[in-house]
């Protein structure tokens, strides 16, 4: 009996990234999390030793040797030319070369939540982007990192909400709950010690001050005005990318493009999702559709697309299905 072909899906993510193996009739074989895959932050020889764990370890679950194919998502790939190479080959030890393919875990997103159909999907996660198809053509738009972009991302609304906090400590924008949370969280004697504890600390690290934009939905949910509208903010600065990656796609006008989303943030359905539904809605230009796989399998299921394996209904449904179902 021929032994049925395996496909390797890596999301790489600014807080985790998720590896998972399927076999070509949709099968999921193994999965395995590891933590932060951006270069930028653990440095290519930190991102080669957690791709040599991750991989490693899915193939021993799976029992299998090599996958016939494998996608490798990556953040940051693709934004600094300089790095092309040396990423291009940093699975290379753990892979078979000829494969592999590695591009931005955008494509992870987008793969995942349009089951690879043309579409536009939006990334909110510990950074923001997106990426869209549209008959043979590609487009991003957003993504553009932490010092000057990621809008509507984790570590954007966390940068924000730090601003937010001295307008308020220092009268420019009324005090909310915000102030009090952010008080506690960093036991502050005084609030101009909040530099120290950015500025003097390792929680100035990307993936570290991200995980403070849970103060803003604190507050938020506790009825802080200027906290919500900061969600309401980056809800339509995620709607903005959407338009700019249909433009750059030459979409028709009166073509209706599907849009999708992934991310964490997006788990907050009444704080971003919500808005960022109601802001697309108005174009009438949308139809949004809900995620159809996660990430790491949409990477497993573009993997299959670039080996010319045929994708067919079948074949998702049975993605989706698996998916869905808790890990055995």
């Amino acid at each position: 009996m021929e032994e049925l072909k395996t496909y390797l899906g890596v999301d790489g993510g600014g807080s985790k990234t998720a590896f998972v193996l399927i076999d070509e009739r949709g099968h999921v074989l193994a999965r395995h999390t590891e933590g932060s895959g951006y270069y930028l932050e653990i440095g290519i020889g930190g991102l080669r030793a957690l791709l040599t764990r991750g991989i490693g370890e899915v193939l021993r679950q799976a029992d299998v040797k090599q996958p016939h194919y494998a996608f490798l998502g990556l953040p940051a790939y693709g934004e600094d030319s300089r790095k092309r190479k040396e990423l291009d080959a940093v699975a290379w030890g753990s892979l078979p070369a000829r494969r592999f393919h590695v591009g931005n875990d955008m494509v992870c997103g987008w793969a995942g939540a349009l089951a690879c159909e043309d579409g536009i999907n939006v990334v909110a996660g510990t950074g923001s982007i997106a990426y869209g198809e549209f008959e043979g053509r590609n487009a991003r738009s957003g993504g553009w990192g932490e010092l000057f972009g990621d809008e509507g991302s984790a570590y954007w609304l966390a940068r924000e909400g730090l601003t937010l906090f001295s307008r308020m400590s220092d009268g420019r924008t009324p005090r909310g709950p915000l102030h009090e949370l952010l008080c506690q969280h960093f036991n502050l004697k005084q609030d101009l010690d909040l530099c120290g504890a950015i500025y003097g600390q390792p929680v100035s690290a990307r993936s570290q001050l991200a995980e403070l934009a849970r103060f803003v939905v604190q507050a938020a949910q506790a009825g802080d005005a200027a906290a919500r509208a900061l969600l309401v903010r980056g809800a339509e600065e995620l709607v903005a990318a959407v338009d700019a990656v249909r433009h750059q796609l030459k979409v028709p006008e009166e073509r209706a493009v599907s849009v999708s989303y992934s991310g964490s943030l997006f788990q907050l359905k009444e704080f971003l999702l919500e808005p960022f539904t109601a802001a697309l809605g108005r174009s009438g230009r949308y139809r949004l559709i809900e995620p159809r796989l996660p990430p790491a399998v949409g990477g497993a299921l573009y993997a299959m697309k670039l080996s010319g394996l045929p994708i067919g209904p079948e074949l998702i449904g049975t993605l989706e299905r698996e998916s869905a179902a808790p890990p055995a």
